[in-house]
């Protein structure tokens, strides 16, 4: 069985890519031993590197805010998927981890969460099998997962029925309220009620609270912003309200819980409604731990200003890479693309350059941009003297756009300085 050991301290080798080809395997709490500099070439690019002093910020200021707003955090763990990473957000003080799939859940137990939620419906026979025996297998383990339709009910009770023998205790779930034209979740209050009714009534379910996912309607512009996020979670509290009610909820304490990464303080101030008995509000943002150099850093530019912060979240994350060639005036080709970084939301975004091993990086110019990527190059076109002046075997810094879709391409990252050093490192489990 996967010890926390080794996942926490894996020994990492030629297999991984962005290792050094030449050295031996190392243990990754032997990596910051190594003296490698990513910009002397001590490690083959493309590598995408997350800067230890801008990660250690990211982590306090998160929780700091949790704090603040009388909530707890719950960080989404796909993010990183990272055990060392996972670990750093629960030595924090998050309440506890949050998870898409069964499957993701293993790495957050292994890292040490007792407190987990599945911020998606489980609806097959082996998810909910293995939602029991992960409760069977850890004494005092608590799993939440999301409900929005009977139809998924259903299929949870009829499962328990005919798996009486496995069934540890009722599956703790959260009725999820969703939003017209967006993904999961219940659209109106009328069938909101009907459900949190059938669920509290079921012998396979215990209702413990209310959900809700904010962000797909997260624009940047803070009064548009405000108005969605008031009129989604107004609605959430009024269901909370009704449920709390007519007694539909079951245990000592109502979660309440939204927050992704782009709105999350227009949210927060919702998640403590006063009910009947204590009521936790749990945030489930998860790209904050790296943040990024695109579309969350102009979003959270709004949440900064809102909460008038000049020192919000930082940029972590980067991903290297080599020119390998300048075919024509103003295109260069960078060794590096879709298998290595994201480009769901938008294309990389240049940031600095390294014209010699060692050197210091020098800022991009504006005129610099990413127009496409193919599996294994990125097209680095500019107008101006800087970009002329590109060479083959110079590096360049490119920044990512939603974390979430480059931490999956990399099994390993290096963690590193302000120069540059390797000083730790960690792994991912996808």
């Amino acid at each position: 069985m996967t010890t926390l050991q080794d996942l926490l301290d894996p020994e990492i080798d030629r297999s991984f890519k962005g290792f050094p080809h030449t050295s031996g395997p190392v243990r990754r709490s032997d990596m910051g031993k190594q003296g490698w500099n990513v910009l002397r070439g001590d490690l083959p690019l493309p590598l995408a590197v997350v800067k230890q002093s801008a990660m250690r910020h990211n982590l306090g200021w998160m929780q700091r805010f949790a704090k603040g707003q009388g909530v707890d955090m719950a960080p989404h763990g796909k993010t990183t998927m990272s055990p060392q990473l996972l670990q750093r957000q629960l030595d924090e003080g998050a309440w506890g981890l949050t998870f898409a799939t069964v499957a993701q859940m293993r790495a957050g137990i292994t890292a040490g969460a007792r407190r987990l939620i599945i911020a998606n419906q489980v609806v097959n026979a082996i998810d909910l099998a293995g939602i029991q025996g992960m409760l069977r297998e850890y004494p005092g383990l608590r799993i939440v997962f999301l409900v929005d339709s009977p139809a998924q009910l259903a299929l949870i009770e009829a499962w328990a029925r005919t798996n009486a023998a496995l069934v540890v205790s009722p599956f703790e779930v959260l009725l999820e309220i969703g939003v017209m034209g967006a993904r999961t979740g219940v659209r109106n209050e009328a069938n909101a009620m009907a459900l949190a009714a059938a669920i509290h009534a079921s012998p396979a379910c215990r209702l413990v609270g209310i959900e809700t996912y904010e962000g797909q309607g997260a624009t940047g512009d803070s009064e548009a912003d405000k108005a969605y996020a008031d009129t989604l979670m107004q609605r959430v509290c009024g269901i909370a309200l009704a449920c709390d009610r007519q007694g539909l909820f079951d245990g000592d304490e109502v979660l309440m819980t939204a927050g992704g990464s782009a709105i999350f303080d227009l949210v927060s101030g919702w998640l403590t409604p006063k009910l009947s008995r204590p009521v936790r509000g749990l945030l489930r943002s998860g790209c904050y731990i790296t943040h990024d150099h695109g579309n969350y850093k102009r979003l959270v530019a709004s949440v900064n200003a809102r909460l008038h912060d000049s020192d919000g979240l930082k940029p972590a994350i980067e991903v290297w890479a080599t020119v390998q060639s300048c075919p024509e005036p103003g295109l260069a080709i960078l060794a590096v693309g879709r298998r290595d970084l994201s480009y769901d939301l938008e294309l990389p975004i240049p940031l600095s350059s390294v014209n010699a091993p060692g050197a210091a990086p020098v800022a991009a110019p504006s005129d610099w941009k990413i127009t496409a990527l193919n599996d294994q190059h990125a097209y680095l076109r500019g107008t101006g003297p800087e970009h002329a002046a590109l060479k083959v075997g110079d590096l360049v810094a490119l920044g990512i756009s939603h974390p979430c879709t480059t931490f999956d391409k990399w099994r390993w990252m290096p963690v590193v300085d302000e120069s540059y050093t390797v000083c730790d490192a960690l792994v991912t489990c996808f």
